[in-house]
């Protein structure tokens, strides 16, 4: 499958191709960004292809990440998804940030538990943990970060996400301490368009992931009555 991955959910503007069958990962760019994902994200995407030697019409499907994460992030990249696969007629698969964290450290033969966690500021982290069995334990949610920690202390585990770090260092020191502290501002694009070539098309719309309101929020009490 050649799969065409985008995202520009959290510190970084990042696309890549994958070849599952012939190449693995053909192209890939990663900008490091907290802002202008939407002037960068379709230059990027141009060089990208032009580096995996394809077109978009021997792609097999798009990829982009949904979240949680930035609101205008997911917009921009979910918004160039869509249209890609408007364009081109090719399916677009959504692959959550909390999933693309943890990805790399439940892959392998031997796995440990895996807290993923994204900064959501004011002492709050995007959550999710995930067994070592590879089954999620805390589904994705809003949590204080003193729950991420909890979560983090039931047992020896990979920590990831902006957020790692902050977790990690609320662990008591009687909690067992983290295998890994992995707090990259953005999962690595080669996870993300690994997962979305195996993940059913069906099961996984490109929509976004936000788990709570935007901060902005319209001044209704400032409006004039109409008349």
């Amino acid at each position: 499958m050649r799969v065409l991955a985008i995202d520009t959910a959290l510190g970084a503007c990042s696309a890549a191709v994958l070849d599952t069958v012939y190449g693995g990962i053909l192209a890939s760019e990663s900008l490091a960004m907290t802002r202008g994902h939407a002037e960068a994200l379709m230059p990027l995407l141009a060089m990208v292809m032009k580096a995996s030697g394809m077109a978009f019409g021997d792609l097999d499907r798009v990829v982009v990440t949904t979240g949680p994460g930035s609101f205008t992030g997911l917009r921009v990249g979910i918004s160039a998804a869509r249209g890609i696969g408007v364009a081109t007629g090719l399916p677009v698969v959504g692959v959550s940030t909390l999933s693309a964290y943890a990805a790399p450290y439940l892959a392998g033969a031997e796995t440990v538990p895996v807290v993923a966690a994204i900064d959501a500021r004011h002492q709050h982290v995007y959550l999710q943990a995930f067994g070592a069995d590879r089954r999620t334990l805390i589904a994705p949610r809003l949590a204080a970060l003193s729950d991420a920690v909890r979560a983090a202390s039931n047992t020896a585990s990979c920590i990831v996400g902006s957020a790692a770090q902050a977790v990690a260092g609320g662990l008591s020191e009687s909690a067992p301490a983290p295998v890994t502290v992995d707090a990259r501002e953005a999962p690595d694009i080669g996870w993300v368009a690994q997962i979305g070539a195996v993940v059913p098309d069906t099961n996984a719309p490109p929509k976004p992931q936000y788990l709570r309101p935007a901060d902005a929020q319209p001044q209704n009490a400032s409006q004039l009555p109409r008349r």
